[in-house]
């Protein structure tokens, strides 16, 4: 027999994954509390019972988010088969993905939200130390958050020239994949 916790948990979770769909087909405009619990089959009232408002649900996607990215960057962490560069190079690509795949969630996990904040925060720190632990594997501790904060800076401008279409090939003679494998060839030198 499912207890009410687990029933509860079951709920928060399909208006998650509602909440999302809707995120990735129209962006932060397309998520209402009424469209997500309609599209999670649930009562009007279901979301309220959970979120506060629209901007509570969207930052749970926000953390959802960097959890799924810092549970990603955690197995890259633990693949002790490739070379720590392969990590370092795949590390990133997990960044790029999802700004790639995921934009209007790339987006809302960059921005802070103005009522309780920390969650996400620690969410973000959380990722950002398992990609901070891939860097150190490379470059060394001592310069891993120079060089971590160079590579997330430089995926971020790259998903952000690739989003508005002008990291065309065509243009500028590469792509973002090559860009971050050039500025990986660059540590260690």
């Amino acid at each position: 027999m499912t207890t009410r916790a687990e029933s509860a948990a079951a709920t928060a979770r399909a208006l998650l994954d509602a909440a999302s769909s809707l995120l990735d087909e129209g962006g932060p405009e397309a998520v209402t509390l009424r469209a997500v619990g309609s599209r999670a089959g649930v009562s009007r009232g279901a979301p309220y019972g959970h979120f506060v408002d629209k901007e509570d649900l969207l930052t749970a996607l926000a953390v959802r988010g960097w959890e799924q990215m810092g549970a990603d960057l955690e197995r890259l962490r633990a693949d002790r088969q490739s070379s720590g560069r392969d990590r370092l190079y795949e590390a990133v690509l997990v960044f790029l993905t999802v700004a790639r795949e995921r934009p209007h969630l790339y987006a809302r996990m960059f921005v802070t939200p103005s009522r309780e904040p920390q969650t996400l925060i620690d969410a973000a720190s959380a990722s950002q130390d398992a990609f901070l632990s891939i860097v150190a594997d490379v470059v060394g501790q001592d310069d891993a958050l120079r060089s971590g904060a160079l590579l997330i800076t430089s995926a971020h401008g790259i998903a952000g020239m690739e989003h508005s279409g002008q990291m065309g090939e065509a243009k500028w003679g590469t792509t973002g994949n090559e860009l971050v494998h050039q500025l990986i060839a660059l540590f260690g030198r």
